[in-house]
């Protein structure tokens, strides 16, 4: 059911944790099928993220999604970072199984929302922000095409 990269990411998860003091904290999850994803990031002067951590609360494709996305921003510009769609994430992953997609979709949107605590600690706007909103309900990723 699932390839050795999700194995490895799951088993041996990178970036577990927080960060204290982070510059962008973000949580996300679904209370209907449980899994709750928390991502912080520390952002330097130039805006690139130089670090990030999660905790996720989960079956093994969310923890895999959180390890691989949190590897995956590390080093990336924060306009980049809001540039990461769960298809990317998926795709390093070497991908899910389509009923386990979702997961990617709550490590996209609590990247985003880590981000977006960042811009209104800091006063910032970024075009891959507009219209986002980190307190959304998050109960319809069951619903998203997977086969895209």
């Amino acid at each position: 059911m699932y390839n050795d990269k999700v194995m490895e990411h799951f088993m041996n998860p990178h970036n577990v944790g927080e960060i204290e003091n982070a510059d962008g904290l973000g949580t996300y999850g679904s209370p209907v099928c449980g899994d709750m994803m928390q991502i912080s990031i520390k952002v330097d002067d130039d805006e690139k993220i130089t670090d990030a951590k999660f905790k996720t609360f989960g079956c093994g494709s969310a923890i895999a999604s959180s390890s691989m996305a949190t590897d995956m921003i590390i080093g990336m510009s924060v306009e980049e970072a809001l540039e990461l769609s769960n298809k990317k994430i998926v795709e390093e992953l070497g991908g899910l199984p389509a009923v386990k997609v979702h997961c990617s979709v709550l490590a996209e949107h609590a990247i985003k929302a880590a981000i977006y605590d960042y811009a209104q600690k800091h006063g910032k706007t970024y075009k891959g922000l507009e219209g986002f909103d980190p307190d959304a309900e998050e109960d319809h990723h069951h619903d998203i095409d997977e086969e895209e």
